[in-house]
């Protein structure tokens, strides 16, 4: 059977690491669904969501030349919609909402950028500056020392 990328197939838990689990797949093929790829939540330890023998739906995520095989099982389950942020009440009522600086105005648009030369320029004039800087407070210090 041809593993083809993005296909759902189901397999077996075979081992388990600290960083992942391997999963043998059918035409006896084996892969590794990485630590990050195990479930939606946090996964810290493997053995608290995978156990050796138990059957599991694995997506194949990638298969390289040499044959090795990377599988994802949190990409088999259905997303979970995202919890929604609690609303904080204090005992005289609701939070109140926050306030935010007006947005500025848009400003002009430039009739035309300045060309690559231009540029080139102006970095090259600011990056001498700055290093004619650096150089005066490096020679400072030392001439301090004498």
């Amino acid at each position: 059977m041809e593993l083809a990328v993005g296909t759902i197939v189901s397999g077996k838990v075979t081992t388990i690491t600290k960083f992942g689990a391997f999963v043998s797949l059918p035409g006896g093929k084996s892969g590794l669904v990485h630590i990050s790829e195990v479930a939606a939540a946090f996964v810290s330890d493997v053995h608290d969501f995978l156990t050796e023998g138990q059957e599991v739906q694995v997506k194949i995520l990638s298969v390289s030349p040499e044959g090795k095989i990377n599988l994802s099982i949190k990409q088999t389950q259905p997303q979970q919609p995202r919890p929604a942020r609690p609303a904080y009440r204090k005992e005289g009522g609701e939070r109140p909402a926050p306030q935010r600086a007006p947005a500025p105005a848009a400003a002009p648009a430039p009739a035309a950028e300045p060309s690559f030369e231009d540029k080139l320029k102006q970095f090259m004039s600011m990056s001498d500056s700055k290093m004619s800087e650096l150089n005066r407070n490096r020679d400072g210090k030392r001439h301090k020392r004498r």
